[in-house]
């Protein structure tokens, strides 16, 4: 696309702007921000691309796969509480989450298997597939980060236990007398007063003498680091924060790499007691710019309301006004303070003698050891709220009395507090109400009972006499039998169980056996089966020698 002479220049403009943070950065098609630092030649995209808007995805690798999660091992965590053992799980513990080959368990003498106690609980599998490159190699992930709190409390008591011994160290070069007599004295007057040798805290800060080369320029001439000519300058010294650490978020205060440069305040969140930088233009509010910025502000307001002053054009007369606008202020502040504590008194006074006799009493009160008033009356301070309060022609206050979860009035047992006071006469009725309120559900429930009495006497199911169904089923015994139609089943019954232990049972055909072709199953019958039937809840049916009879 062409561009103008001055749309160059405009466009020059911006980039120095952004450079040097006065401008915000650019921003491509996903919101992120682009390094004005970067070249034109690699920020800007080839023409077969067809981009109008500033990007870097031409920069970026476009047959790059989808890219792993964050997700990691959920270690230790449990998916399922067993109490018995399951059928595949492992023997030892009793987890279905892993065989008895795999147990990370000690193996017990007798497992879960057999035990059935102490089941280990299933763990959580699962198998995450790593794609990338970095992410299989990636040593450090699932890393917890509070792990290094254990760490860190281990490294403050080897400290600790660091400065005991360097204080001993050094009393002992005290006592041994390789200093003066006046220093050991001197030295031991200090530990006494401060309770502590002078022992440096931090062996990691540099000396003072290291310190006075801290701006110290150096030429380098035909050096390996290249050229003849420049300087080298210290800007930092090592126990200092380099100022991109302090807040990594991307999008926190911008850093000039070039100029070394962070004009924003990296943590504004952060208390101002807990901070080692505030931004570079932090300075630009400190010192005597209150002041200034003050003084600035009064001039403009001044030659608002028409008066000739000019902060550039006369700053003395400027000056000069301020400091007797500042005097007028101070005189009336004072006399509004005057005036309020000769209008309403001042706190901070001590009270006079005249108060403090008004205040006093001549009342005589005598208290035993228990604090039980001996002598006099005690007279009570009383509270803000209205107290003994007397309504409705009641002789005692709503609260004096309380039964069954209500309050009520001493004097008439009401309950109401908006109620007129009725005396014994309501008392009495009171007491009536209750007993008759009593009374009547004593009677209720005798009627109730009495109810469900006639309810049971006059069921159907009074004469409803039951049959045993053990033997025959849904159906009861019948009546009248022919002894000699059941023998003649019992022997039939004998002769088929003796046929179907001899014979072949291969060559049986199917419902070959006799009877069972759709013949109906008569009550003898049905009698004989039930008299060969073997019972085992029969006690004597095992009777050795006895044919079942019983033994006397």
């Amino acid at each position: 696309m062409f561009k103008t002479g001055d749309e160059w220049r405009r466009q020059k403009e911006l980039e120095e702007a952004r450079k040097a943070g006065l401008a915000p950065a650019e921003v491509d098609e996903n919101g992120k921000e682009i390094n004005p630092h970067i070249p034109q030649y690699m920020a800007t995209a080839p023409w077969y691309l067809n981009s109008d808007k500033p990007t870097l995805k031409h920069q970026r690798n476009w047959n790059e796969k989808g890219g792993d999660s964050d997700k990691w091992y959920d270690r230790g965590a449990k998916v399922f509480q067993a109490t018995k053992w399951r059928k595949g799980a492992c023997e030892n513990c009793g987890a279905m989450s892993h065989k008895t080959k795999d147990c990370l368990e000690r193996p017990r003498g007798k497992g879960a298997k057999y035990t059935n106690k102490n089941i280990a609980p299933d763990e959580k599998v699962e198998d995450i597939k790593l794609v990338g490159f970095e992410s299989k190699r990636d040593r450090w992930n699932g890393y917890d980060a509070k792990d290094y709190a254990r760490i860190m409390d281990r490294f403050e008591q080897l400290e600790e236990m660091r400065k005991e011994i360097r204080k001993k160290e050094e009393l002992d070069k005290i006592h041994k007398g390789e200093k003066g007599a006046k220093e050991d004295e001197a030295a031991a007057a200090a530990a006494g007063e401060e309770g502590d040798a002078p022992v440096d805290d931090d062996e990691t800060k540099i000396k003072d003498d290291e310190e006075a080369g801290f701006g110290e320029v150096k030429k380098r001439v035909r050096t390996t680091a290249g050229g003849s000519t420049g300087s080298v300058r210290n800007l930092r010294i090592r126990e200092d924060i380099a100022k991109y650490l302090l807040n990594l978020d991307v999008n926190s205060a911008h850093y000039d790499p070039k100029s070394r440069s962070m004009r924003e305040d990296p943590q504004p969140d952060k208390p101002a007691s807990e901070k080692l930088f505030h931004g570079d233009n932090f300075v630009r509010s400190g010192g005597e710019y209150a002041a200034w910025q003050s003084l600035t502000v009064h001039s403009i307001d001044a030659h608002d309301k028409g008066l000739d002053v000019h902060m550039q054009a006369n700053p003395s007369l400027a000056e000069m006004l301020y400091k007797q606008f500042k005097q007028k202020k101070d005189q009336l502040e004072d006399k509004d303070k005057e005036d309020v504590v000769a209008k309403y008194g001042s706190a901070a006074v001590p009270v006079p003698d005249e108060v403090k006799a008004l205040a006093a009493s001549e009342r005589y009160v005598e208290y035993d050891r228990t604090g039980r008033v001996v002598k006099g009356v005690e007279v009570k301070a009383k509270s803000r709220y209205e107290e003994d309060v007397l309504i409705n022609n009641h002789t005692a206050v709503w609260g004096s009395w309380w039964r069954d979860g209500t309050w009520g009035f001493a004097c008439c047992h009401s309950t109401v507090k908006n109620s007129y006071c009725t005396g014994k006469a309501g008392e009495t009725a009171a007491a009536q109400v209750d007993a008759a309120m009593l009374a009547n559900m004593e009677a209720a429930a005798r009627e109730k009972e009495a109810a469900d009495l006639k309810k049971r006497q006059e069921s159907k199911l009074n004469d409803y006499k039951g049959y045993n169904t053990d033997v025959w089923g849904t159906d009861g015994p019948e009546k009248d039998l022919d002894p000699k139609k059941v023998d003649a089943a019992l022997k039939k019954l004998e002769e088929r169980e003796k046929a179907a232990m001899e014979g072949d049972k291969s060559k049986r055909k199917y419902n070959s056996l006799e009877g069972a072709g759709g013949e109906h199953v008569s009550p003898e019958e049905m009698e004989a089966y039930r008299i060969k039937k073997s019972r085992g809840d029969d006690p004597m049916a095992k009777g050795a020698g006895t044919d079942g009879y019983d033994l006397l």
